[in-house]
């Protein structure tokens, strides 16, 4: 994919193996764990879209829930027992108190299927690590991750209209669409907008690689959960200030009907992941503005266009982007990565 190629330009290094597989398809994941010693998983496949759960939630239970545990008897089977699950802040629901730590009670407040999805893994996980030793799980709690890398060559590239505030936001930006819809302004907030607690995706991914080094070199026993946020909230129209100041870019929007499942504010108590991992959010809302937007002026219609170009060129190898960047929903395919360390 063009997504992959364009990593490897940017780090230097080419993959070793990379396999597009659905995550139900448990005979050909098998035979992947077979055919590669693999020290780790690190599981993002998964559907992400709060509003569209709500619509097919049959389909976010299959695919979240059912997938999971098939890539866990997998792992079972081929003696890999070190997990990191990509949660999410919304197995919180509506907060009790902010900011929001680990201690937090979970599943208990959840306004969505998709939250309901993280919630039921988290839970098969911590079954799981007191039925069997050996195993090492980390559930890392995203808040919203947004933003691009910074040379604007990867970045989130959805299909279709996008469920997320920033490659809509973008998409307006680059006039792929005539305004941003803003979903209500009757929250119990400053400005009547949703407040979240943004986390640039590149901050992100660097407690990815953190949690995996700090588990593999510490040799982590049990169930383990980490909130991963900027430990801050920002609302809808903080969000949409900070995108005009950083690009000069004027942003029309319209106020429309709040989503089914939203909740009104949420951010993060970061202090564990200081202490266990020492790590924390280095950068800030603009950071995240400037880079969306860099990615988002430099590819405007996404990966495509660099596809189109390549296919017309002669270079295609018949594996075509799914649509997927940095921080874009994997849906049901398990995109298995082996490669070298590091």
């Amino acid at each position: 994919p063009e997504s992959l190629r364009r990593v490897e330009q940017i780090v230097g290094k080419k993959l070793k193996a990379f396999y597009k597989v659905d995550i139900s398809d448990e005979k050909t994941i098998d035979g992947i764990f077979g055919a590669n010693k693999f020290d780790a998983v690190i599981h993002f496949a998964a559907l992400k879209a709060v509003g569209e759960s709500c619509q097919i939630p049959l389909a976010y239970y299959r695919n979240n829930v059912g997938g999971t545990v098939t890539l866990l008897d997998i792992m079972k089977r081929n003696g890999v027992k070190k997990f990191i699950f990509s949660s999410s802040a919304t197995v919180y629901g509506s907060a009790d108190y902010l900011p929001i730590d680990e201690s937090h009670p979970t599943g208990r407040n959840c306004t969505n299927p998709y939250g309901k999805t993280k919630y039921f893994i988290e839970e098969i996980l911590k079954d799981l690590c007191v039925s069997e030793k050996g195993w090492s799980v980390a559930s890392l709690r995203y808040f919203n991750p947004v933003g691009a890398h910074e040379s604007g060559e990867i970045g989130e590239d959805p299909h279709g209209v996008p469920n997320n505030l920033m490659p809509y936001l973008c998409q307006v930006a680059v006039r792929r669409r005539p305004y941003l819809n803003v979903f209500g302004n009757d929250f119990k907030t400053s400005d009547g907008t949703g407040v979240r607690d943004y986390i640039h995706i590149m901050d992100l991914a660097k407690g990815h690689v953190m949690t995996l080094d700090t588990m593999l070199a510490e040799n982590w026993n049990g169930w383990n959960v980490l909130n991963l946020g900027a430990g801050r909230g920002y609302s809808v129209l903080d969000v949409i200030s900070a995108f005009e100041e950083s690009t000069g870019v004027n942003i029309p929007y319209k106020i429309v009907d709040r989503r089914l499942g939203d909740i009104d504010e949420l951010w993060a108590d970061v202090q564990k992941a200081n202490d266990k991992l020492n790590w924390k959010a280095e950068l800030s809302l603009k950071d995240m503005c400037a880079h969306s937007w860099k990615w988002q002026s430099k590819n405007p219609m996404g990966y495509q266009t660099s596809e189109v170009v390549a296919v017309k060129n002669g270079v295609s190898n018949g594996n075509h982007s799914n649509g997927n960047g940095v921080n874009g929903s994997n849906g049901n395919n398990l995109k298995a990565i082996n490669g070298n360390k590091n």
